[in-house]
């Protein structure tokens, strides 16, 4: 009998460290038009001025701070979308990772 083992998931404790992290953070257009809805700003506005060119030219990316973390991130560790983040923010540490993310991430594992 062969004993089944299971990916480890793990629950955020909103430490902050991947929004820190340097790379892109891809949107799609429909994460744009909630995010835009969510601020009270239009489609066009939002674009202009949160949004880049993502690193492979495929589609936009949240613009970073000049510190390089990103331009959602307030004060120690607050979330300025939380209620309507990316999916690739959501997903993370669970549905993907980046190389080193256990030495920076404070998830704990959950099972």
């Amino acid at each position: 009998m062969s004993k089944e083992t299971s990916t480890p998931r793990y629950l955020c404790q909103r430490c902050g460290n991947c929004c820190r992290w340097p790379g892109d953070v891809r949107i799609t257009d429909a994460e744009v038009s909630r995010i835009a809805a969510f601020l009270g700003m239009t489609e066009e506005a939002f674009t202009a001025g949160c949004t880049r060119l993502n690193a492979n030219r495929t589609g936009l990316s949240i613009i970073d701070k000049p510190n390089g973390e990103c331009l959602f991130l307030e004060g120690v560790n607050v979330c300025r979308i939380q209620p309507v983040k990316p999916a690739q923010c959501s997903g993370f540490p669970n549905e993907w990772r980046f190389p080193g993310w256990r030495d920076v991430c404070e998830a704990v594992e959950t099972g």
